[in-house]
């Protein structure tokens, strides 16, 4: 029962962050799995968070497709590539010592909440669209980054939202907003992609994700309605939660240096 209530609070918390920020959460699922919930295996707690992540993004993407922030070519161009590298990624994943895997995921949440502290462009070209016309200047980079962040993505299990984010605005210059909108059908397609991987090696555990996704569609109406509440506060929230993402990532790290030095 105790292992349940943990399940689910963990998935409330990953849920509350998506909800509050627009992202972010899905790089707590993999500790809060491992180290509160107590899964043993690091690489089931990778395979678990994957399809746990992937099915929390469809509903945000309804939800900003309804807003008209999603780039629908430029987003499945990403997607497609990084399908591919999301593919060899988890592949790999799967190789690498579960604690090792650990210490390098911590290590990737230092460097995600350093890039958080900086503050972000505004501005883009809101307008910009994947044509016929445009396809010689932006397939490339699409291509370029949308592989290059999958197969992080799936190395690590996560959804890659903060990765993907500042890949598509790179590659197409597009505001952050549209950025967000999109990048949650590439969280989709990698989460998936890394889920399948890791599932046909029987490295999900179905019944925790059922309790994560309660506990995230619970968390993520609170997080949805305290972003209402504090939408002026915004960006204070987002340099809170990368201290948080610091503070988990130095403590994960921590508990996996034995593992290198061993």
């Amino acid at each position: 029962m105790e292992h349940n209530l943990l399940a689910i609070f963990s998935g409330s918390l990953v849920g509350f962050v998506l909800g509050l920020i627009g992202g972010g959460g899905s790089i707590l699922a993999v500790p809060l799995l491992v180290y509160v919930v107590g899964v043993k295996s690091p690489h089931v707690a990778i395979g678990t968070s994957a399809v746990a992540v992937a099915l929390s993004s469809v509903a945000s993407l309804i939800d900003h497709a309804r807003h008209d922030h999603v780039k629908w070519r430029c987003a499945m161009v990403f997607a497609a590539a990084g399908i591919v590298g999301a593919a060899l990624g988890s592949q790999v994943g799967k190789q690498v010592d579960g604690q090792k895997l650990l210490l390098f995921f911590g290590v990737l949440m230092l460097v995600i909440a350093g890039l958080m502290f900086v503050k972000k462009r505004s501005g883009g070209d809101a307008f910009v669209q994947l044509t016929s016309f445009s396809a010689p200047s932006l397939l490339p980079y699409l291509l370029v980054y949308g592989v290059a962040v999958g197969a992080v993505s799936g190395f690590f299990g996560i959804g890659g939202g903060f990765l993907i984010v500042p890949g598509l605005m790179a590659a197409t210059n597009m505001p952050m907003i549209f950025a967000i909108g999109s990048s949650l059908l590439c969280v989709a397609a990698f989460g998936f992609t890394t889920a399948i991987n890791y599932a046909t090696s029987n490295l999900v555990d179905w019944s925790l994700v059922g309790l994560f996704i309660v506990g995230g569609v619970v968390g993520g109406v609170v997080g949805r309605y305290a972003s209402t509440v504090l939408a002026t506060k915004k960006h204070l929230l987002s340099q809170s939660f990368a201290g948080i993402v610091a503070a988990v990532g130095i403590y994960v790290v921590a508990r996996g240096l034995p593992a290198l030095a061993g």
